[in-house]
């Protein structure tokens, strides 16, 4: 491991003729090849003991800028989220409904069995949390809702939020 050098064993001389010497450095050799050993022992270690999973993502695609995209209004809900984590609903142009958030998957699962081609649009106010917008693609997705849009919300869905609220 490490080793040492100590010098001669010869006794100094005392007394004036005695003329003094520099002491003999210690001479000091350390072996690291333990020290290595003991490193990929911890790599390897901390190698086997991490989970080895794959982070979860859902893959989304976006359509091009310029293309229109034709629908029936019966096939079209809309989530608007407020900035409070509030959801109101509506299906075509009828007027927003508050929802329960503990509800929405239940509610959501009854609209997907009740038209298989409906098209979610959420829209998110820039004010509230991230994670509810997770959260809401996380209940679509157990939904099985595959087809859904996210988009910010304007003045008018402010509006007809705020109106929703009073009544």
């Amino acid at each position: 491991m490490a080793g040492g050098d100590v010098g001669s064993a010869e006794p100094r001389k005392k007394g004036k003729s005695a003329k003094r010497k520099k002491g003999r450095r210690l001479g000091v050799r350390i072996d690291f090849t333990p020290l290595v050993d003991v490193a990929f022992l911890l790599l390897t270690f901390f190698m086997y003991t991490t989970s080895m999973q794959r982070p979860q993502t859902m893959e989304i695609n976006l359509p091009p800028k310029d293309v229109k995209v034709e629908m029936a209004e019966s096939n079209l809900m809309t989530l608007r989220i407020s900035d409070k984590g509030d959801v109101f609903w509506n299906i075509a142009l009828d007027a927003p409904k508050k929802l329960e958030w503990s509800k929405i998957r239940s509610f959501l699962g009854e609209k997907i069995t009740a038209n298989p081609k409906l098209t979610v649009v959420m829209k998110f106010d820039r004010g509230g949390k991230f994670d509810r917008m997770v959260n809401l693609i996380d209940e679509l997705n157990l939904a099985r809702i595959t087809r859904f849009s996210i988009a910010p919300i304007t003045d008018n869905d402010k509006a007809l939020i705020a109106k929703a609220q009073s009544s």
